[in-house]
């Protein structure tokens, strides 16, 4: 009997201790006209996100009033959507008070659930936040579904800011000029290399790093891909993961791997590998970009440009023995720019340009990323960077390196270039 179920599980949440929580950047407020869905990967701190904001609440509310529910506890394995009023049954009777918020953890693993939480916004008796490792709670048409009373929030691993408050390291636009810019430095490159998951961050000791990383890894292919998406051949999904370990901020070619393919005896067509590759970006493996266009049918032909969610598995789980510095800066950037809620794209004509950035429907910036400019580069950063801003129209432009800073005057206008660690800690916008 699931009540039971819902009491026991009702009982433990209101018995418990909330954990200590670190602050993160993001503040979102509440309240009963708009759905909040915090949406990111798994392990990237949603679930403690949440907890910050109810120990806010409990400063005015008593804990009762509150619902908290994580729907991967194993006792709810098979719920089904008819059975789900029983959690609100089971609460009144174990507490006789009213729900005034709800929180629902990881709820993509009701496959009912936008149906549900509808039904539950139209009573407009209740607060509701919703967590999930699925980017589909932040598809539009589940907005649509929810008439627009919804909103998503993505929240990734830490950002360098967040990184260095763990750390206790305190940034100041000073520090660049004291001996303490080695120990930024120091930081930065332990960010660049293994990333902000915070349970990652704990830990001093690489095979562990490695252990938990994996862990991860392995709760992705199984839980999100193979059982989300009923995938019969788990063999093809993970040779793509193992495959996009190493392309890491590169092109995938839907032709190259389907060639990779056959040549270990696997026919697979192009559109199940771009359905594969979709799945992974569903689930937060990826960030897959397209190339800028002005025509749809140009964006969907030409090949994506894949970057993966945190740096920690490239730089601990790929066949690179030492991993390519610039591709994991031009990672770290776009990470950010997801984190900053820009439309990204990646320029390539002529010449190329790493990013293209959208905001409010109007093109704002282009952006270059190289680990260091020299005399062997200069030439073909700049030139690339500036037939994107010709040829787009735009303003502004940015090269990002590791630690060099100068400004280059050019025929449309100055170049600004910064390093990315500066650029992460003290650029809140593009524009």
């Amino acid at each position: 009997m699931k009540r039971e179920v819902f009491k026991r599980i009702i009982s433990e949440w209101l018995e418990r201790d909330l954990p200590k929580v670190l602050a993160r950047e993001i503040k979102f407020n509440i309240n009963t006209h708009t759905i909040t869905a915090i949406v990111g990967p798994r392990r990237a701190g949603k679930t403690y996100l949440v907890f910050s904001k109810i120990k806010e609440l409990l400063e005015h509310n008593e804990k009762e009033e509150i619902l908290f529910i994580d729907f991967e506890d194993n006792r709810l394995i098979g719920v089904a959507n008819e059975e789900l009023d029983d959690i609100f049954t089971a609460h009144k009777e174990l507490t006789d008070r009213d729900i005034k918020y709800i929180f629902f953890d990881e709820i993509q693993e009701i496959e009912t659930w936008s149906k549900f939480v509808r039904r539950l916004y139209n009573l407009q008796k209740y607060t509701i936040v919703l967590t999930g490792s699925s980017s589909k709670l932040m598809a539009k048409e589940i907005a649509t579904e929810l008439r627009g009373r919804y909103k998503s929030i993505l929240l990734l691993p830490f950002s360098f800011r967040e990184y260095l408050k763990y750390k206790g390291f305190v940034y100041k636009k000073t520090t660049q000029y004291t001996e303490e810019k080695g120990k930024l430095m120091r930081f930065f490159d332990e960010y660049l290399f293994y990333g902000g998951y915070p349970e990652a961050i704990k830990l001093g000791n690489l095979d562990e790093k490695k252990e938990l990383i994996n862990s991860y890894y392995e709760t992705i292919y199984y839980k999100d891909i193979i059982e989300r998406y009923g995938i019969r051949n788990k063999e093809i999904i993970g040779i793509m993961m193992n495959y996009l370990l190493d392309i890491n901020a590169s092109l995938f070619s839907l032709t190259s791997f389907e060639k990779l393919m056959k040549s270990r005896g696997i026919s697979i067509s192009k559109k199940t590998i771009s359905l594969y590759l979709k799945y992974l970006g569903e689930s937060f493996f990826v960030f897959a970009i397209e190339k800028f266009s002005y025509s749809p049918k140009v964006r969907i032909l030409n090949p994506k440009k894949v970057y993966l969610i945190d740096n920690i598995f490239h730089t601990l789980l790929s066949t690179s023995l030492t991993p390519d510095k610039g591709k994991l800066l031009e990672s770290l950037v776009l990470q950010d720019l997801k984190r900053r809620n820009y439309d990204v794209y990646y320029f390539r004509e002529k010449k190329e340009c790493d990013f293209i950035l959208k905001k409010d429907r109007r093109l704002v910036a282009a952006l270059q990323v190289v680990y260091k400019l020299d005399n062997k580069n200069r030439v073909r950063e700049l030139g690339g960077l500036k037939e994107a801003m010709s040829k787009l129209k735009i303003d502004k432009g940015i090269i990002l390196t590791y630690d060099q800073e100068e400004d280059i005057k050019t025929n449309l206008g100055v170049i600004e270039v910064i390093p990315v660690w500066k650029w992460l800690l003290e650029t809140s916008n593009i524009f």
